[in-house]
């Protein structure tokens, strides 16, 4: 039995944001109940490269779901969803600052509907505050968050991440507040509403270097490239090859560690020279610490120096491009490459599930649904039939 078996959630969001964290329920075993516009999410449409088939960008966040169509506009799709909210134990949603409560969906109705509902949300600035009525994408949350402000170089202007951080980070931590707020309900009978910003996720996950530097000297942190402002050696340093990923990133954050490396590459007499000792003193000298490693490093493959400096107990890991992670035979063993039938893509390969629960077994990953494609067995269940359903088929409700 999967963890979250017999969890039934209803989910309300599109995008990025919202359907990664009902994902991650989702592959943990919640019953996810994806609640789509007659029209479908336009997450369905995002970056699509083939018309009418679903973008890789949807089937990447909902996966493990259930779909259907329904008109929340409608006074028949209003009535059909306030039965759902009856028997449903946690609702997300991440529509546009308003939106929900226009519908007549405002968290008192709600909780007077089912007072256990855990009712989950997230929005780029929250529901209050200056900014709580203004719109956000995932890049505006990390501007805001102050993740572009310590990105780049000092030479360069702010630059914008690889990574979706503010939606899939607001996600994760939206996932943790909605099973704290159910493993509450279990103590005391009742829900609760539980919040995240996308604008709160991103300064929070500014804490390790950038809030520390700080509080520490009361200037704005800097941005320092690939280094770890004075923690030295860390840094990215090319190997053989010269591709465009031909390099390998390493970071020494303890004296055994760089004790360790000097005896890798070569520099045994650095061992116990104060030049070297402290992290502040090897900042000192950082132009000759990283072009004795980079020496090294460029007479080897990046897999070679992430092998030999790894086994010496060395952090340093090899920068792979998306295509050698799905060749990786560590990201194959570990669960995390699976391979899924899709009604229309056909088989493809995917990325599984990152929490691993040991009682629970793998997480099964299974195909993100074709819009509508549980609406004949969703609604039976709510006390719906076939020939009630196509008339609201017709009629546009569903």
């Amino acid at each position: 039995m999967a963890a979250l078996d017999g969890i039934r959630v209803l989910d309300l969001t599109q995008w990025e944001a919202g359907p990664s964290c009902t994902q991650l329920l989702a592959w943990l075993g919640a019953e996810v109940i994806k609640l789509e516009p007659p029209e479908g999410e336009p997450g369905r449409r995002m970056i699509a490269e083939r018309p009418g088939v679903d973008s890789f960008y949807f089937l990447l966040f909902n996966a493990n779901k259930r779909s259907i169509t329904l008109d929340l506009k409608s006074d028949d799709g209003r009535e059909i969803f306030t039965r759902m909210v009856e028997r449903a134990d946690v609702l997300v949603e991440n529509f546009a600052p308003g939106v929900f409560d226009s519908m007549g969906f405002d968290y008192e109705t709600l909780a007077g509907i089912r007072p256990e509902l855990v009712c989950a949300s997230v929005k780029g600035f929250g529901s209050y505050g200056p900014y709580s009525d203004y719109k956000s994408f995932d890049m505006i949350a990390q501007a805001t968050g102050g993740v572009l402000s310590v990105n780049g170089t000092p030479d360069t202007e702010p630059l914008k991440p690889g990574v979706t951080f503010a939606d899939s980070g607001a996600g994760v931590h939206l996932a943790v507040g909605i099973l704290a707020a159910y493993v509450e309900r279990l103590r005391t009978g009742r829900g609760q509403y539980v919040e995240v910003s996308m604008q709160d996720a991103m300064f929070s996950f500014m804490r390790s270097a950038s809030v520390a530097h700080y509080l520490t000297g009361g200037m704005p942190a800097m941005r320092y490239g690939n280094r770890m402002g004075l923690m030295c050696p860390s840094d990215l340093y090319p190997c053989a090859g010269g591709g465009p990923n031909d390099y390998v990133y390493m970071m020494v954050t303890t004296l055994r560690m760089w004790h360790a490396l000097c005896e890798v590459i070569g520099r045994s007499e650095w061992v116990g020279d104060e030049r070297f000792e402290g992290q502040i003193d090897r900042g000192n000298q950082w132009d000759e610490v990283f072009d004795a490693i980079a020496s090294w490093t460029r007479e080897r493959s990046k897999h070679e120096v992430m092998r030999i400096v790894g086994e010496a107990g060395v952090p340093c890991g090899a920068v792979l491009d998306t295509a050698e992670l799905f060749a990786s035979e560590h990201l194959a063993e570990r669960g995390m490459l699976v391979e899924i039938d899709h009604p229309d893509r056909g088989r493809i390969q995917f990325p599984g599930c990152p929490i691993k629960m040991g009682a629970a077994g793998e997480p099964a990953v299974a195909a993100s649904p074709l819009i509508g494609a549980d609406n004949e067995r969703v609604y039976a269940d709510y006390g719906i039939d076939a020939a009630r359903l196509a008339e609201l088929r017709e009629r546009g409700v569903v």
